[in-house]
């Protein structure tokens, strides 16, 4: 049996934390090493943040297990929409433990609202007219953006707040209008699109974590419902 080339022997060396991210200004792209180095670096802004994404769980949980039944809505634009359609799944459908479902639309995924909208109004009613359609005062907004100046997602919390929305944001480097806009935010620093991305979705899980814990230790919380305890 041949021996394996020195050349074609698999790197199992562990990428050292103590890289330096890359700076989009000095090069054009990421290579993995650059990538993980990147990632690294961001999650240490975002590990500063935690409470406030445990807040904004147990703030949700009030909200969605409410007298009201309130609702949570989510909106973003290209990768930040497919973000904001996961974080409605989890909670019409669940995160990890088994429990009833709660109200959570996207509003990028209504295609004919969409396209109406996009057909007969400004651009930046997008999200803002989705926004007065379906929130209630006492709801809340997630929003997310990678540069956070979005011109669609700043409009959307400026018409939560009219309407008595909470809004939430995810966001990239601070400051930002959408930051600025938005009750609270969460901001992530990288300069890079796909870093600050694959951080909103780690966030995303957490706040997701948050909420299941709140709601599940208190049974007084949890509406009993005819899909409780069906999940396979």
């Amino acid at each position: 049996m041949s021996s394996i080339p020195m050349s074609a022997a698999p790197n199992t060396t562990a990428p050292s934390s103590n890289a330096e991210a890359v700076s989009p200004d000095t090069c054009t792209h990421l290579t993995g090493a650059d990538h993980v180095a990147s990632l690294t670096a961001a999650l240490g802004s975002l590990n500063g943040q935690l409470d406030v994404l445990d807040r904004w769980g147990r703030q949700l949980a009030g909200v969605l297990c409410g007298e009201s039944r309130g609702r949570l809505l989510a909106a973003g634009n290209g990768g930040s929409a497919a973000q904001a359609q996961h974080l409605t799944a989890e909670l019409v459908g669940r995160y990890r433990a088994d429990r009833p479902p709660f109200s959570a639309i996207c509003l990028t995924a209504e295609t004919s609202s969409l396209t109406a909208i996009a057909n007969d109004y400004p651009a930046d009613e997008l999200f803002a007219r989705q926004v007065e359609a379906h929130g209630r005062a006492g709801d809340v907004l997630i929003l997310l953006s990678t540069s956070g100046r979005s011109p669609n997602a700043v409009a959307a919390a400026r018409r939560a707040r009219e309407c008595g929305i909470t809004t939430l944001a995810l966001t990239g480097p601070a400051p930002n209008p959408l930051a600025a806009a938005a009750d609270d935010a969460v901001c992530i620093d990288s300069p890079w699109t796909a870093t600050v991305q694959e951080c909103h979705l780690v966030a995303l899980h957490l706040v997701c974590a948050a909420f299941d814990a709140a709601v599940l230790s208190e049974p007084s919380r949890v509406p009993s419902g005819p899909t409780l305890g069906t999940a396979r």
